[in-house]
């Protein structure tokens, strides 16, 4: 069988944090395009990743117009997902898109019409699925320990965390801030463990707090701390924290909440985490500490017990040493060869986004958004 060729549309940080890395480990696999609007981030990745012969682009549709070419990353800033996607699908490639799907629901619903026109495979980058521990927590949830769920949180918090580098504080490429970005994981992860996508009504609220503070004694200007660096208030345009209230047609109910800066004492986003918490009829867990702490009843006595061993998650382009094996892309490969099926969903993620976008939505209205 000839080697896949794949491209890529994208050459910034989740691509050389996660794409690259986790493409380059896969057996069968040629990394033959890299497409960036800046030139130079295109030829460096090719000269590190790429096939003797790897081509570099400026212009995504030249890359799309390579019929040998069997499917592309795509892996710009959130509002072009959707254009970029379509482009791909109706070129004739099958398509793994970095999360979130799209910047709207609108949005990602015309990419689930040009999938099914068009025949061909959609996938979303929610990688925290893969992680050891929430691997756990989906067995022990599959296995009943839980019974019926019927409440959940869903958080992603950090108490000063605001990413400085790239457009992620920028509303008219990215769409959002922080529940777009990093709430997103939180809420795909639980929804997944649920196994739970039936959404009766949200309500939310996004806060615009601490990013754009003004303070006189700094001339109207305050540079905070944030991930690696300091930001600038006056080109601080998305929130700086959000909530929403999720309730599922089943009953149970999900509060989501995402912060790059807000004022808690705990950090809950300071390991570059998504955590989650589920309460069943028989027990509940949750994945706060990398691991999995079940609550339930033994010998008629409320028991804790840690499921399994602790291990340090590796977060790409956080975490320092070598990256493990990449489950996203292995499972991707075996995808693209017929060998077997997507893990996340295209159908799964348009969810995520329905929710975050009605949780945006509500915070303008004041109201709740139905889904029926």
């Amino acid at each position: 069988m000839a080697n896949l060729r794949i491209g890529f549309i994208g050459c910034g940080g989740i691509a050389n944090g996660k794409h690259f890395p986790g493409m380059a480990q896969q057996e069968g696999v040629d990394m033959c395009a890299f497409c960036d609007l800046i030139l130079e981030r295109a030829e460096k990745a090719a000269k590190e990743y790429g096939t003797p012969d790897a081509k570099v682009y400026t212009d995504y549709k030249e890359l799309l117009a390579d019929p040998t070419i069997d499917a592309v990353h795509v892996l710009t800033p959130n509002i072009a997902h959707c254009e970029i996607t379509i482009a791909a699908l109706e070129a004739g490639k099958h398509v793994l898109c970095e999360k979130p799907m799209a910047a709207t629901e609108a949005d990602a619903k015309k990419m689930l019409e040009a999938r099914d026109r068009t025949g061909k495979m959609l996938t979303i980058g929610y990688q925290y699925r893969h992680f050891a521990e929430n691997q756990v927590a989906k067995k022990v949830v599959e296995d009943g320990w839980l019974g019926d769920i019927y409440y959940a949180e869903a958080t992603y918090l950090r108490r000063r965390g605001v990413p400085t580098w790239g457009v992620f504080t920028d509303k008219s490429k990215q769409g959002g801030g922080p529940l777009i970005d990093i709430g997103t994981h939180a809420l795909d992860l639980t929804l997944f463990l649920m196994n739970n996508y039936d959404v009766d009504y949200v309500v939310g609220t996004s806060f615009e707090k601490l990013g754009r503070i003004l303070d006189p004694e700094h001339q109207g200007q305050v540079n905070h701390r944030g991930e690696f660096d300091s930001w600038n208030n006056e080109t601080y345009d998305v929130e700086d924290s959000a909530v929403g209230h999720i309730k599922m047609k089943n009953g149970a109910v999900i509060n989501l909440r995402a912060a790059w800066a807000i004022n808690m004492a705990e950090d809950y986003g300071a390991s570059n985490q998504a955590f989650t918490m589920l309460a069943g009829t028989k027990g509940g867990l949750d994945t706060k500490e990398n691991r999995v702490r079940l609550n339930h009843v033994v010998a008629a006595q409320p028991t804790i017990s840690w499921v399994g061993n602790k291990i340090a998650p590796y977060i790409p382009g956080f975490s320092q040493g070598p990256a493990p094996k990449s489950k996203e892309a292995e499972i991707w490969v075996k995808a693209l060869k017929g060998e077997g099926e997507l893990f996340v969903t295209a159908d799964q993620a348009y969810v995520v986004t329905k929710i975050l976008d009605a949780i945006y939505q509500s915070s303008k209205t004041g109201k709740p958004v139905y889904f029926d």
